[in-house]
């Protein structure tokens, strides 16, 4: 992700990354080379122009199209980010509340942190389909058990798993009852629900007849529009054609861009920031880091 100003406007306006222009460049390139031919067609061998009223009936309903397709969009990486921002919490919540009850035990305690910080990086390499990545404290951790975790068919399913199984110990040494376990397992649940839910926006795309059509549509109304403004615009039909084609072609490929928002396009979630936050946060927690003396 690209943070940026929202309150500067020339200080972005050159941006080439994060922009759509390297994405959508041949697109519109190919519509303004055919508005030139057009146009010198028109203007020196023969009238070529047509009506303009289907493309002003037209150009409305791919607006609409356009528009819902990009709010389709949004709201999947809206629902990401909100899904990643409960992985934020429940992790956060889960060490806060096994603190106060294995203050007593270090070494699960801190095996407990551990497994926790491991679970969104493998989740992330789950999305993104990378390899196993449990983050920087899996090598404090047993090496068998990493290795049983990274070889698991589903990583970051193991990884709740070593994270119950952590909180399982800890009833069966007494310091906590099976109601208080169960309460800290929830916050594993919740995790893989919020995985799931990320699972669910990754594996399911638009519809591809919406897509198929939409493209079409986009295709025969840019390549056609020279020839319903050639008559009226003349050679000014050539930066006209890059204009809506720019607009056009721009505003869905931000669609297609968005639409899977865990990936490691320039507009996606900053899932490596997210991750780091998550283990900067909960390695303060561990007592071999200071955390037990700052409280």
């Amino acid at each position: 992700m690209i943070d940026y100003d929202p309150h500067r406007w020339w200080t972005y306006f050159h941006y080439l990354r994060g922009s759509m222009i390297k994405e959508i460049v041949y697109r519109v390139m190919a519509c303004v080379l055919w508005s030139a031919g057009v146009a010198a067609v028109h203007l020196h061998v023969r009238p070529v122009d047509i009506p303009a009223t289907v493309h002003t009936l037209a150009g409305i309903s791919l607006s609409l199209l356009l528009v819902f397709r990009t709010n389709s969009s949004y709201d999947r990486f809206w629902e990401g980010r909100k899904l990643w921002g409960g992985i934020v919490n429940e992790t956060r919540n889960l060490a806060r509340a096994a603190g106060v009850f294995l203050r007593g035990d270090t070494a699960l305690y801190g095996a407990l942190v551990r497994w926790t910080t491991a679970f969104p990086y493998a989740s992330a390499a789950a999305l993104r389909g990378s390899p196993a990545d449990l983050g920087p404290r899996a090598a404090e951790l047993p090496t068998e058990q990493v290795a049983q975790v990274r070889g698991a068919q589903h990583v970051p399913l193991a990884v709740a798993r070593r994270m119950s199984e952590v909180l399982d110990e800890g009833r069966r040494r007494g310091y906590y009852a099976e109601y208080v376990q169960l309460q800290l397992d929830q916050n594993v649940q919740l995790l893989i629900d919020y995985l799931g839910g990320c699972e669910r926006i990754h594996k399911t795309p638009m519809p591809f007849a919406y897509m198929l059509h939409l493209r079409r549509a986009l295709v025969l109304y840019c390549f056609s529009l020279p020839l319903a403004l050639v008559d009226a615009f003349g050679w000014a039909t050539v930066p006209a054609t890059f204009v809506v084609a720019y607009l056009f072609f721009g505003i869905e490929e931000i669609g297609v861009e968005i639409e899977d928002p865990f990936g490691n396009d320039d507009n996606d979630l900053p899932l490596e920031r997210i991750c780091d936050t998550i283990h900067n946060n909960l390695t303060a927690l561990l007592p071999d880091e200071g955390g037990a003396r700052q409280g």
